[in-house]
């Protein structure tokens, strides 16, 4: 009888250890209920600011919160005026923020090169983290013959205080997919250092040919790259990420979706464009059941084991 019961003891271990319990996403909260999409969330001494997708007249919107859970207001514009290199009235997509060695902020952001239209990356610096921000040089900081654009711009500062940018290339109709690269910078964050490195490419079914809005988050033992795939007007784009040794690679992309319509339940549409900070994953989808606006949401994240897990 105590063998029989101690074997029984043994099946349900071992069955726990090969299927082990769900863990309770909870429901994601709402956190700016009006368009506010690709958020990028930057810590400061006066808080938290978010900035995003450009808005109506509004080209760089920013918010503040004192603490990531809110209460989040928008503000205003972060963006003094737009460079000369760009259309001024083509979008600023996808911006991020980061803090150089000497305080000096930088704004990265994608926009239509005048007259052609083709997404390119620029930068613009401000002494403070809203702004305003004055354009930096004569034209964009990335811009590859060949890409067909570059968009969605995501700072990354190794523990050794290296400085790189990780971005999209939108790929075309006829030739290779799109892809995320990084590209090491000088102390500047305005001078590329060295030749970019692909990280990943869009080659699974799902994704269908699309991955973008790249975010790194560096753990004990693995370097961790979110990104958004499948196009941002379908209720199909989600949130997937990669693991990898070390930021040059090499990638392997998780089996399942991190984020996605189905795995919250319906509750937020298309989650996408994910930013993590502080124990949250901050993230849009589309408001009120329909493709006008996309609202900035947050679940709590975890990483353990090196492995990203919500609630």
């Amino acid at each position: 009888m105590k063998f029989m019961y101690r074997l029984l003891i043994l099946v349900v271990a071992m069955a726990l250890i090969a299927s082990p319990p769900a863990v309770a996403i909870g429901t994601p909260k709402l956190l700016i209920e009006q368009d506010f999409p690709d958020p990028d969330i930057v810590k400061t001494d006066s808080g938290y600011f978010a900035f995003a997708t450009s808005t109506g007249a509004v080209k760089v919107p920013y918010a503040h919160a004192p603490a990531p859970e809110g209460p989040w207001r928008v503000a205003g514009d972060a963006l003094a005026a737009a460079p000369k290199w760009a259309k001024p009235d083509g979008g600023f997509w996808a911006p991020d923020v980061t803090r150089l060695s000497d305080g000096t902020f930088v704004l990265y952001f994608s926009a239509a090169v005048a007259p052609g239209g083709e997404m390119c990356i620029g930068a613009a610096t401000a002494a403070k983290v809203e702004g305003p921000y004055t354009p930096a040089g004569d034209g964009p900081l990335i811009c590859e013959p060949g890409d067909a654009g570059d968009i969605d711009p995501q700072t990354f500062v190794d523990s050794d205080g290296a400085r790189y940018l990780l971005y999209k290339s939108d790929g075309a109709a006829v030739g290779p997919p799109a892809a995320i690269w990084s590209q090491k910078l000088l102390a500047d964050g305005r001078t590329p250092a060295g030749p970019r490195i692909e990280l990943l490419r869009a080659d699974l079914a799902s994704e269908n040919a699309v991955v973008e809005a790249p975010s790194v988050v560096k753990t004990p033992s693995r370097y961790l790259l979110f990104y958004s795939a499948d196009t941002f007007q379908s209720s199909g784009y989600h949130t997937g990420y990669a693991t990898a040794p070390a930021l040059s690679g090499p990638f392997v992309k998780a089996g399942t979706p991190f984020l996605s319509t189905d795995l919250l339940g319906g509750k937020v549409d298309a989650p996408g464009g994910a930013d993590v900070v502080d124990g949250h994953i901050h993230f849009h989808g589309w408001l009120g059941g329909g493709r006008a606006a996309r609202g900035m949401y947050q679940l709590p994240i975890g990483f353990p084991n090196d492995i990203p897990q919500l609630g």
